[in-house]
């Protein structure tokens, strides 16, 4: 592993300085204040340039090392000038630099490897690499691997930004480069859309995020929406809020489609719908399928889905007055009074029911999707009693725990009330068709 040796803050600008005076090399740029310059080109050893930490491409990565090691949330953000930060930062771009995606993109890694270094780094007055930490970490391994045939990584070819740069230019470029329709591996979706985050909080708006990045209008407002149901997922439903890993994989299309399942709605039913879509992310394996089928059960479907796992589970609903605190509750709003689900959330989270519960919602979403489906055909009701005769004939009761005899006794009876009523209906239907056809 290659060792951080960083050099002062003061000598790197006199270093810097030096170089530029002396240099006869320069490189058009046109991403500074948009507007074309010239940057001076040096040449400096690979000690002097110190990685860029507010670095949207490593912030996930950032937040799962903090998570994993319980520091402060700004870890990184103080530790520019900071050694050991510098350290773990390269441990983390290093790794980056290994990756590669299908045939499409090489790893960085291997290009300097083979091709050596070709473009030159981007950095600041005082060595800040604004464009270039994957290439500037890859260059440190291999030079640490064989110091020998990587002898010309001892030193690398920087490209110099004016002195006054701000940290919004530098934003601004880091958010331009990433735009360029080139063949680079892309940032997480977490990350592209803290970038856009950030571009926000510095007053830029929706329109001027769009064309900086390439982006449509409607893109940007879905990426931003999209991280507010991600981080509201990970606080109150996790309890970890930068625990930014568990969603980097497989939850970007959930957290996209969420909003839009959730619009329209009372805020109450809108607090349930999200219990439903976490609990399906966090047990899609026993899914029939991916999160994105199961979308109609936390969207239109919701409150069906919500009563259908209530009732088997034999979960009270009482009415409830909106609470005063900023407490997660989950109500329902019914027939003009708030019903409260607390009693199931608490289940699903943490209960002693919580196998059952999932099983029950996850079963629950089936059933309304199938139903949906079904009556499009008109095989609905028929779908539903063969389910559920299914599952009857499966009982075994000579399992059940004492404490849940009352509990069964009284779905049974609620199921057998409940036949006699289909019965009497299919009978009524019966007689009309039979008149309608003399």
């Amino acid at each position: 592993m290659f060792t951080i040796k960083m050099t002062a803050k003061a000598e790197r600008e006199a270093i810097i300085k030096s170089g530029k005076e002396s240099s006869t090399a320069s490189e058009e740029f046109y991403e500074f204040r948009n507007e074309k310059c010239l940057l001076p080109i040096i040449r400096i050893n690979i000690n002097v340039p110190i990685y860029r930490m507010e670095n949207f491409r490593t912030f996930t990565a950032q937040n799962e090392y903090i998570a994993e090691h319980g520091l402060d949330s700004n870890f990184f953000l103080d530790g520019l000038e900071v050694e050991s930060c510098q350290q773990v930062q390269h441990i983390i771009l290093e790794s980056l630099s290994r990756k590669g995606k299908a045939d499409s993109v090489i790893p960085v890694i291997e290009i300097l490897e083979k091709e050596k270094q070709r473009e030159p780094l981007l950095i600041s007055s005082s060595g800040v690499v604004v464009n270039g930490n994957r290439r500037l970490a890859a260059m440190r391994a291999l030079l640490h691997e064989d110091s020998t045939a990587h002898s010309e990584f001892n030193h690398v070819t920087c490209m110099v930004l004016p002195k006054d740069a701000l940290p919004e230019d530098i934003l601004d470029i880091e958010a331009g480069l990433q735009a360029k329709p080139e063949t680079k591996l892309a940032y997480d979706w977490i990350g592209h859309a803290q970038l856009i985050n950030k571009l926000q909080a510095m007053g830029r708006t929706t329109d001027q995020i769009a064309q900086k990045l390439n982006r449509k209008k409607s893109e940007i407002e879905n990426s931003l929406q999209a991280l507010l149901e991600a981080e509201l997922y990970l606080k109150d439903w996790v309890g970890e809020p930068k625990a930014y890993t568990r969603i980097k994989d497989d939850a970007e299309q959930l957290f996209n489609d969420l909003p839009k399942r959730l619009d329209g709605k009372e805020q109450n039913l809108q607090d349930a719908s999200r219990v439903i879509a976490w609990t399906l992310f966090e047990n899609r394996e026993k899914l029939n399928g991916r999160v994105y089928n199961y979308n109609s059960a936390f969207g239109r479907l919701a409150s069906d889905v919500l009563d259908r796992v209530t009732n088997v589970l034999t979960i009270e609903d009482t009415p409830t007055e909106t609470s005063a605190d900023n407490s997660f509750d989950i109500d329902i709003d019914t027939a003009g009074s708030s019903v409260n689900y607390d009693a199931l959330v608490a289940v699903l989270k943490n209960g002693d029911m919580k196998d059952e519960a999932i099983d029950a919602l996850i079963d629950a979403c089936d059933s309304v999707i199938e139903r949906e489906k079904g009556q499009k055909s008109g095989e609905a009701a028929l779908k539903a009693v063969t389910s559920s005769h299914s599952k009857l004939a499966g009982v075994d009761i000579t399992t059940a725990l004492p404490k849940t005899h009352a509990a069964i006794k009284k779905q049974l009876e609620s199921i057998i009330e409940l036949s006699k009523s289909l019965l009497s209906k299919l009978d009524n239907y019966e007689k009309i068709d039979s008149v309608s056809k003399k």
